[in-house]
């Protein structure tokens, strides 16, 4: 038979995964408020980040750190008060906690002791970024972030090449250049959202396919909080990654870089990227069938 366990039961102890803002604090929920002002404990991210919430909202309680260095102990630690009947809040710095943030592993351990587990749903970036990006969203896989190593984030993206359904990713802005290049590399020239700092003061929202928008992005770097989106791929991509019929690929690629060095003013190294592109190569792939070509010439 299925365990339930029922929603505040009373003297037992309760742990609440309450979502908080991630920009503007006029989306906290009033049950967020409520849950917040009746727990015992709050566990957050960084106790500084939530008490600028807490001190905003007039709201005053024992906090605790709970991030990804500690979370093991703090998790055990935090299980033993619940035992005991205490009403506890989970909540990372902004958003839903546990999604791409600490909390999976409080979670299971409250599961596997028999205490309660209660969302509290609010605001979150990929979900608002998703309504607002244009795309295809009946289906979509939230990845969550990459790998930050490019041959991990490389791996990943060849894992996704063949997913039909839109692709959200939340990336730090020191890595959205070099992500967007992998996935141009992998994915081909496919249409995409990058959302920067959604609901605050300088929300931003960029579409476009990704080669131009690399060329803007280039010219002003990133800042803030980023959500990726990636549509599934569509006949231009397809194109670019050297699909069935592009004329291009019967090319020679010692011909095609030459021609693409010539249409585009750009020098070999910049040329073999892109026809690596077409051709659904990796740059160290053409490199290989580029010295191969020029070694039977």
């Amino acid at each position: 038979m299925a365990k339930t366990t029922k929603i505040d039961e009373p003297g037992a102890g309760c742990l609440y995964l309450v979502a908080t803002p991630i920009g503007n604090l006029e989306d906290i929920t009033l049950r967020a408020l409520r849950i917040l002002k009746e727990v015992d404990l709050i566990a957050c991210e960084d106790t500084r980040e939530t008490m600028k919430l807490l001190t905003h909202f007039d709201i005053q309680k024992r906090l605790v750190s709970y991030h990804e260095h500690n979370e093991i102990t703090r998790a055990a630690e935090i299980v033993i008060d619940l035992e005991q009947g205490a009403k506890v809040a989970l909540v990372s710095d902004a958003g839903t906690p546990v999604v791409s943030d600490p909390g999976h592993h409080l979670v299971s351990l409250c599961l596997r002791h028999g205490i309660q587990v209660v969302p509290v749903p609010g605001a979150s970036a990929f979900v608002a970024a998703l309504a607002a990006s244009g795309m295809p969203i009946e289906e979509f896989a939230f990845i969550g972030f990459l790998p930050s190593k490019q041959t991990e984030r490389r791996k990943s993206l060849r894992e996704l090449s063949g997913e039909q359904r839109t692709l959200v990713l939340y990336e730090a802005p020191h890595r959205l250049l070099d992500t967007l290049e992998d996935a141009l590399e992998i994915l081909g020239n496919r249409q995409v959202v990058v959302a920067r700092e959604v609901t605050k003061l300088y929300e931003e929202f960029m579409r476009g396919r990704i080669e131009t928008l690399l060329e803007d992005l280039r010219k002003k770097a990133p800042r803030g909080e980023i959500t990726l989106l990636i549509a599934p791929p569509d006949e231009e991509a397809s194109h670019a990654e050297g699909g069935a019929g592009n004329s291009a690929s019967a090319v020679p690629l010692a011909k095609r870089v030459e021609e693409i060095a010539l249409e585009r003013g750009v020098d070999t190294k910049s040329a073999l990227k892109v026809a690596a592109r077409e051709r659904g190569l990796t740059r160290r792939e053409a490199y290989k069938q580029l010295l191969i070509t020029r070694d039977e010439a």
